[in-house]
């Protein structure tokens, strides 16, 4: 028996001093950051303050009734002083942060089917621009709840404790909110004043950065990071007109490059990754990277995992009649992989050859949404498939009956023992490797993504003037947000939102298009009725006819109805039309300008 064994508290200690240095070996470049760092608190807690102090200042000159034009540069002065905290908000109060700067549209509670008031910075803009007198006391009460957040900040930031990780890692996420909120204009919908507020959201960055930096990254990543903040910031001051701005340069030749140099900067302080799964993966350099988005995030459960092989297996399911009640139709049949797996007709047909109620929409990328069909009725593709398939009129398949033919099945029984090593095949299995898929149908290789990712000569002339209409003048990027094009809220991915467009049954716009969408499942939600989820618009070239109900032939109808207004600008008595009904004033050139940038988004 060994001297150590007789004494157990020397065992005790030898033991912890040898785990601890063999941790910090295995973990020399990569140590967990446990401090709080108080200075980086600090800084937030003034910021706030400041806010909070500018926020009072415009409740007095709105009580004193000073001219409009005041009010909106005080106003403007708020909006910038939040941006320069945004980063932390976002991040470590993720819902006072809806509230102080979410869209100007009823909070939802799902679950309860009912409707939270709208308020904060983008409520107040719509107030101040324009501003009427008669609505001083709505404006100081909104006013009033803004000034609570502020206080909400200053308690939690008071008490909770924030590391380096964190920090970095909300940082990133900020960086990644600019290159799509933040470029879109999202939350500033009325005055268009967000190309003069992203230098106070990259201040802020800037600021942080070298708070949280050391010797490793000073004269290297940090400098470099330093350098690109000035020179962007430089370019947004020498244009802030939002329909002139070049979009299609200033990110790949500028926020492109100050994410990639902030993964240099996280290497060189051995800064580790917070250990969630996340939409946008750890290492991606910018939203454009090749594998820069994880599947993932959007899965039931780890159990769902993405797999080639679940995948490769899912592809023979997918094209397998076995689905169906009488062996005579596969998924294939109406998802098309030509075109980007739709089926070309205004309406799905029902397995009697009769038209469904929607247009069949595509599979791409519909693994990057939450909420699956045009009413968003499932959570995940999980969901998705069983609803297909024991839907009477598309498949009439039993799930059962289906499982029985699979496990009468040598190969497919094989398989299926090979990824999930199990006896029997289980319907969660098989609606898994169907889902993963569909998970597999996201390429992001379109000429697009080429160009953002350094190729300059990867679009024409035409569709880059028609990306920086895009994102600009007719403000699309708004609803279909960078890089997925869709509804999905960056740079999180948490949510997939829907929208209200007033859509006619077809592109004469003259009758509305009484489907009630979303709002079937929440009767009682006034804002949820005639809603749709937001497509993505990648290979949306393929996809013709469109809308919910496939009733505008062409994209040229589709910009039509956009450009004049949505339903209400056709006339349609709709109170929760979400998209505005102010005309975009595109003319012909610019249109097809924006129609050939769409069609530089097809897969290759």
């Amino acid at each position: 028996m060994s001297k150590l064994s007789k004494y157990p508290i020397l065992l005790f200690l030898y033991c912890a001093a040898a785990l601890f240095t063999l941790y910090h070996c295995k973990n020399d470049k990569q140590q967990p950051v446990y401090e709080d760092l108080g200075s980086v608190k600090n800084r937030i807690i003034k910021t706030n303050a400041d806010f909070e102090k500018q926020i009072n200042e415009l409740k007095a000159l709105v009580a004193k009734d000073a001219d409009e034009k005041l009010l909106q540069e005080k106003f403007q002065d708020i909006r910038k002083t939040y941006k320069k905290m945004e980063w932390a908000v976002e991040y470590f109060l993720p819902h006072s942060a809806r509230f102080i700067n979410g869209p100007a549209l009823p909070e939802i509670e799902m679950d309860e089917h009912t409707e939270i008031e709208p308020e904060g910075l983008q409520v107040l803009e719509e107030m101040f621009y324009s501003y009427e007198k008669a609505n001083k006391e709505e404006v100081i009460r909104m006013l009033n709840k803004l000034i609570n957040k502020s206080n909400t900040i200053d308690t939690n930031f008071q008490v909770i404790t924030i590391s380096k990780d964190q920090v970095f890692d909300a940082l990133r996420q900020e960086t990644f909110r600019i290159s799509s909120l933040g470029i879109s204009g999202f939350d500033t919908p009325v005055s268009g004043t967000f190309l003069q507020e992203m230098p106070s959201s990259l201040q802020g960055i800037k600021e942080t950065l070298e708070q949280i930096s050391t010797d490793r990254s000073k004269n290297k990543a940090l400098k470099s990071i330093v350098a690109e903040i000035s020179s962007t910031i430089t370019v947004l001051k020498k244009n802030t007109d939002k329909n002139t701005f070049d979009y299609v340069n200033f990110i790949p030749d500028h926020l492109n490059r100050i994410t990639t140099l902030m993964l240099d900067f996280k290497k060189q302080e051995n800064i580790p990754d917070v250990d969630v799964t996340t939409a946008l993966n750890k290492n991606a350099a910018t939203f454009f990277s090749k594998n820069a988005f994880n599947p993932n995030a959007f899965i039931p459960g780890k159990e769902y995992a993405y797999s080639e092989e679940k995948a490769a297996l899912g592809h023979q399911l997918f094209n397998d009649k076995i689905l169906s009640n009488n062996n005579n139709r596969s998924c294939a049949t109406c998802h098309i992989p030509e075109k980007a797996f739709t089926d070309g007709l205004s309406k799905a047909m029902s397995l009697e050859n009769s038209e469904l109620a929607r247009n069949t929409p595509s599979l791409n990328y519909a693994g990057y949404q939450h909420g699956q069909f045009w009413d968003m009725r499932k959570d995940d593709l999980e969901g998705q498939s069983s609803d297909v398939i024991s839907n009477k009129e598309e498949m009439h398949g039993d799930l059962n009956v289906i499982l029985a033919k699979i496990n009468q099945d040598k190969n497919y029984k094989a398989a299926f023992k090979k990824i999930y090593h199990s006896q029997k095949t289980e319907v969660w299995q098989l609606q898994n490797v169907l889902a993963s898929y569909i998970r597999s149908l996201a390429k992001f290789n379109s000429d697009f993504d080429e160009y953002m990712r350094g190729n300059k000569s990867a679009m024409t002339d035409n569709q880059k003037r028609g990306f920086n209409l895009f994102v600009g003048k007719a403000q699309c990027a708004i609803c279909h947000f960078l890089p997925l094009f869709n509804g999905t809220v960056p740079p999180n991915f948490k949510k997939t939102e829907q929208e209200v467009l007033g859509t006619a049954m077809n592109g004469e716009n003259k009758t509305f298009d009484t489907d009630p969408g979303r709002g079937k499942f929440h009767e009682t939600v006034s804002s949820l009725q005639h809603s749709f989820k937001t497509p993505t618009l990648r290979n949306i070239n393929k996809t013709a006819p469109y809308m919910h109900n496939g009733g505008y032939k062409t994209l040229k109808e589709v910009m039509n109805f956009y450009n004049k207004g949505g339903g209400k600008a056709f006339g349609f008595k709709l109170e929760n039309q979400t998209l505005s009904d102010a005309p975009l004033q595109l003319t012909d050139k610019e249109v097809d300008d924006i129609i050939e940038f769409m069609k530089a988004l097809d897969d290759q």
